[in-house]
């Protein structure tokens, strides 16, 4: 295979989709060394009948059989600093409305900022284009002591909603750290949201201060959002307080504020760099365990987003058992997710700081200056932990980018995934191109819950296309159509028990109507999240993608993302997108709408390799009925394909009704697909032919 300069110049495509194949085992000392490891030698001290011998499924059993002995262990095993008077843990079990360590006070930003150690950075923070710049723990400390400060001198009470409009950067840790540390909830939403799209976040909210940011870099070029920021003001009836983040590296710069510490009340806008500077003693707010903490959104897709209400516990609890059991960060590790304050995944990286880990924050897109910045990045800030989206390690295959050889990696030890599932011939690659000895960390949750309930171990092999384990604490099931938990076969997957991470409530839901529509609706006891997973016999996880867009052709249940998977490994294809729609008159249609790469063209020939790969690689049922030619494929503002709004515009529904344009990253292109969708819905739509 030649190369030049870690690109491959021409390659055959990986050959096989097949699951299951043994790809790397934990060398004997990860396992030893691991946090897991020192978990399972401590707990049977602590929790008699708990002398487990190092199996992960065996431990998996025991803490959702044992739900509460679990989670106190949790609780105990990593010093939660809290009081506890009531040794229950969990006296009202039935979902929704589990109620966890009643009694107790907390507050979760104590515990991110009390692995202080500056014999190393609290964060590093990568704006596209720049260098690393490291923040020590004497700086993170003093500067949300002096934001909390601030805070409460501007009148802001426990319970007082605070929202960022701001990107990945520290500023934004430190503004959630501070409402956190006095009980004020936080809520964020990134610049790459226009105004309507962070309208129908914080709007529901009724803040009484934002922190925004001026601007933000995308792929060489700054976007300003100070007339957004304006505009967000004006439309927010409640905020009291607007706080001015500079960002911009021009010299037209967002508003100052002059306003002094001491007449700041009388003046609505402010300078970040005035309210987060002096000298505060750090005062944390002991609150109750299911005090919200923050506010997630759901996708938003098809209507408002949801508000999903998190609490400190738990979070705390969580985030907890999630970095130190299932990610093994230790004390000094690097942890890069590339992500946006949008999306959980940065609630979920700021977790590294319970471990004494160093979050890195990385402002910018992942293919700029070219497609191999993230790799780049954990060369130059040594980064142990690195998480990414399937697609990211998808388009760096199909451009042929062999990250062994064009970086060291030497620092890279876990390699995360998350977002949509990998496909076995993703695993493949990473460990055929990006490293050997590698885990592969792939992992589904959901913001609903703010973690992966199935995750990785460090104690368990990695096999193609499979997920290692169901999290500890996470009972998991897979249903199939009679309600039944099965194994060994494609089910719905379920939660037959509460989390602590699971929302107290939906913002503005006061009779917990929309939760209970949300998850209980089919089971009014059990929370369907709406994925198709398959648990195998030895406990791994297969994902199969969303139960509301799955592919049923003759009554055979497929994930669109094998038939993704397979067509954008043709040189031809640069992106795809396939849905099921069920026809008026009984009938199935299952379209493939291709982006094509540059030069190429929708000839006959490549719709006969379409049906050919698929057929070869899957089943004959996995060909679609018809391969369209797209400008290209519709995604939400955090990469998802907009699978289920293009299914109902081809049912018929209006494009208003069908998807909320303010979530969609190139709103003409679901435009295109509306308009094909009405013409074909019509009887107009040019005739495409059959592969």
């Amino acid at each position: 295979m030649a190369t030049q300069r870690g690109v491959v110049v021409h390659a055959d495509p990986i050959d096989s989709t097949a699951t299951g194949e043994l790809l790397w085992t934990p060398p004997a000392q990860l396992p030893a060394d691991s946090t897991l490891r020192g978990y399972l030698d401590w707990l049977p001290q602590r929790f008699r009948g708990t002398d487990i011998t190092g199996s992960y499924q065996e431990l998996y059993r025991w803490s959702v059989d044992h739900l509460e002995d679990f989670w106190a262990s949790v609780w105990e095993y990593f010093e939660v600093a809290g009081s506890r008077p009531d040794p229950e843990v969990l006296p009202t079990r039935v979902m929704p409305g589990a109620q966890w360590f009643p009694g107790s006070r907390l507050n979760w930003a104590r515990h991110l900022l009390r692995k202080a150690d500056e014999g190393r950075p609290a964060l590093i923070s990568v704006t596209e284009g720049g260098a690393p710049v490291e923040l020590s723990w004497a700086q993170l400390r003093r500067q949300v002591g002096a934001f909390a400060a601030s805070l409460r001198d501007l009148g802001v009470r426990p319970g007082d909603r605070v929202v960022g409009y701001l990107p990945n950067i520290p500023q934004a840790v430190v503004a959630l750290l501070a409402c956190a540390s006095i009980g004020a909830v936080w809520s964020a939403c990134g610049p790459e949201f226009g105004a309507a799209g962070a309208l129908d976040r914080f709007g529901q909210l009724e803040p009484v201060v934002l922190i925004a940011a001026d601007g933000f870099p995308n792929a060489g070029r700054w976007t300003d959002r100070r007339s957004t920021v304006a505009q967000l003001r004006d439309s927010l009836p409640t905020l009291r307080h607007t706080v001015h983040v500079r960002y911009l590296p021009t010299g037209d710069q967002a508003p100052a504020a002059t306003a002094g510490k001491q007449d700041r009340e009388r003046d609505r806008e402010h300078d970040w760099e005035v309210l987060a500077s002096g000298e505060s003693e750090l005062d944390f707010v002991d609150l109750p365990f299911d005090h919200p903490l923050w506010v997630l959104y759901s996708s938003g897709t098809t209507g408002r987003p949801k508000g999903l209400v998190h609490s400190h516990g738990g979070i705390l609890l969580e985030q907890l058992k999630t970095s130190g059991l299932q990610l093994d960060l230790k004390a000094g590790d690097r942890f890069l997710w590339h992500t946006s304050t949008s999306w959980m995944m940065w609630n979920y990286l700021l977790a590294a700081l319970l471990q004494g880990a160093v979050p890195v924050l990385y402002d910018g897109s992942p293919g700029y200056p070219r497609i191999g910045a993230l790799w780049q990045l954990v060369d130059d800030c040594r980064i142990t932990h690195l998480g990414v989206s399937p697609s990211y390690l998808m388009a760096c295959r199909k451009v042929g980018l062999v990250p062994r050889e064009a970086y060291r990696l030497t620092s890279l030890r876990m390699l995360g995934c998350t977002g949509a599932p990998l496909p076995a011939s993703g695993y493949r690659w990473v460990y055929e191109e990006v490293k050997a000895d590698l885990w592969l960390n792939s992992t589904s949750g959901g913001t609903d819950v703010c973690t992966a309930f199935v995750a990785g171990s460090p104690l368990l092999p990695v096999h193609s296309g499979e997920l290692q384990a169901r999290a500890l604490g996470c009972r998991v099931e897979a249903y199939d159509d009679q309600g039944r938990s099965v194994t060994g076969t494609v089910g719905d997957l379920m939660l037959t028990a509460p989390m602590p991470s699971m929302p107290v409530y939906f913002w503005d839901d006061r009779d917990g109507q929309r939760y209970r529509e949300a998850y209980f609706e089919q089971y009014p006891r059990t929370w369907r999240h709406g994925d198709w997973c398959t648990i195998t016999e030895r406990g791994s996880v297969l994902i199969h993608g969303r139960s509301d867009s799955t592919l049923n052709k003759g009554g055979v249940r497929m994930g669109s993302a094998d038939i993704h998977d397979v067509v954008e490994r043709l040189p031809e294809v640069a992106d795809s997108l396939v849905v099921g729609v069920e026809l008026p008159d009984g009938g199935y249609w299952m379209p493939l709408f291709v982006k094509l790469a540059e030069g190429a063209e929708l000839t006959p020939a490549l719709r006969k390799r379409v049906g050919t790969a698929l057929r070869e690689a899957l089943t004959p049922r996995h060909v679609p009925d018809e391969v369209v030619e797209v400008p290209g494929v519709p995604r939400t503002k955090t990469g998802k394909r907009l699978e289920v709004p293009v299914k109902r515009l081809f049912l018929g529904t209006p494009l208003e009704s069908a998807v909320n344009l303010a979530t969609v990253d190139q709103p003409e292109l679901i435009h295109w697909f509306d308009d094909f969708a009405r013409a074909r819905l019509a009887g107009n739509s040019e005739q495409t032919e059959g592969v």
